[in-house]
């Protein structure tokens, strides 16, 4: 009986001792986002690999997780068609940059999920800018957000163009003048959301026909059709050609940075893409996702870009730096813009009618521009 006792005793004592023990141990605490960030996208490694670096810098401060980042690089119509293909099961969390129509169709085949990023975040994008034609700068039920703002213009080299006898360019028909004759470099736009965009705006300033009169025209002046919209400014910059067509900015501006003599200007009604961003349905890693999107649009985040040749897409944020800083030659490269928020922005692109005609673009660019490059050029 003694022994019962004693050994029940001890037993609760045990038991007491365990309880403590456990109290006195903080539970583990559940990660905040998880430890790994992939995504897709036609947005120049110059940038996303920025955007990457500074998110993963900013994950290990602020709740020392260390998140591995990667990124597929693909072109606007590639990364499209690997969603697609992916059907639910994404192979990686986010699609980032490209025409916003593409955005809209991936949701109607339900391959994204709602961003769900905090009020505060949301709320710091305006719906849309430009006129006539407002430019959507997020999705309104929730499906997709703009990151920055991007133009896509003209870029120049100054010392070819001089020897030629041109002046600085300055608007779209500029690059008609006959002097510039094989003298353009532009990619198809079945290859670039860029170009085909660039297409869009100069089918809706000029109509239908004439534009494509135009457009033929433009070719006529083509001496080279790169392989990628990227390839665009690096010949311009090398003095290969004077001049290149449809050039996202910040492409631009990395040639400025590694060195080269190239000047950048956007026309009047030049397409401006809020490099869309969507969370991919099946992410495996859909608070990392929505974490990085948080991250990029506060203004830690929006730095990344306006250093970087592009603007920011929070009308409270301006690119501006020291004298002689980065963001100070961004904003001399760029004619003086600080924020497209600090003027009219002017739009003629429709997003509707790019969505309806984006196939038939296509096509007739392959019949009328593309099978008879050759005629043209004569």
């Amino acid at each position: 009986m003694m022994r019962s006792t004693v050994a029940r005793a001890a037993l609760a004592l045990i038991a007491v001792l365990s309880a403590l023990a456990l109290a006195g141990t903080p539970a583990r605490a559940q990660a905040p986002i998880e430890g790994e960030l992939n995504l897709i996208t036609p947005v120049s490694k110059f940038i996303h690999d920025a955007a990457l670096k500074a998110f993963a810098d900013y994950a290990k401060e602020k709740w020392n997780v260390t998140v591995k980042v990667s990124a597929i690089p693909a072109g606007t119509p590639v990364a499209y068609g690997r969603i697609t293909e992916w059907k639910g099961k994404p192979e990686v969390d986010i699609f980032w940059g490209g025409e916003s129509a593409l955005f809209e169709k991936l949701a109607e085949q339900k391959l994204l999920q709602k961003v769900e990023i905090s009020k505060e975040a949301w709320e710091s994008i305006p719906a849309s800018i430009g006129k006539p034609k407002p430019i959507p700068l997020k999705d309104r039920d929730g499906y997709w957000v703009g990151t920055t703002l991007e133009p896509y213009g003209i870029v120049y080299n100054p010392k070819r163009l001089q020897r030629l006898g041109v002046a600085p360019l300055k608007d779209w028909d500029d690059l008609l003048n006959p002097k510039l004759k094989g003298e353009v470099a532009q990619c198809a736009p079945t290859r670039s959301s860029s170009s085909n965009a660039t297409y869009e705006v100069i089918l809706s300033l000029q109509g239908e026909e004439p534009g494509w009169a135009w457009l033929r025209k433009l070719a006529a002046n083509t001496g080279h059709f790169t392989a990628r919209s990227r390839d665009v400014p690096t010949v311009v910059a090398k003095g290969e050609f004077a001049t290149g067509f449809a050039v996202p900015s910040y492409m631009a501006f990395e040639e400025k940075l590694a060195g080269f003599d190239i000047k950048y200007v956007a026309p009047k009604n030049a397409f401006v893409t809020p490099e869309p961003m969507a969370i991919l349905a099946g992410a495996r890693n859909p608070k990392a996702a929505r974490a990085f999107i948080e991250f990029l649009l506060t203004e830690r985040g929006q730095k990344v870009f306006m250093e970087r040749g592009l603007f920011s897409v929070n009308p409270k944020y301006k690119v501006q730096g020291a004298a002689g800083s980065t963001a100070e030659t961004a904003v001399e490269f760029t004619g003086g813009v600080r924020s497209y928020f600090d003027g009219d922005v002017a739009n003629v692109y429709d997003e509707a009618v790019a969505a309806k005609r984006s196939e038939a673009l296509k096509i007739r660019f392959r019949s009328d521009i593309e099978a008879k490059w050759d005629e043209l050029k004569k």
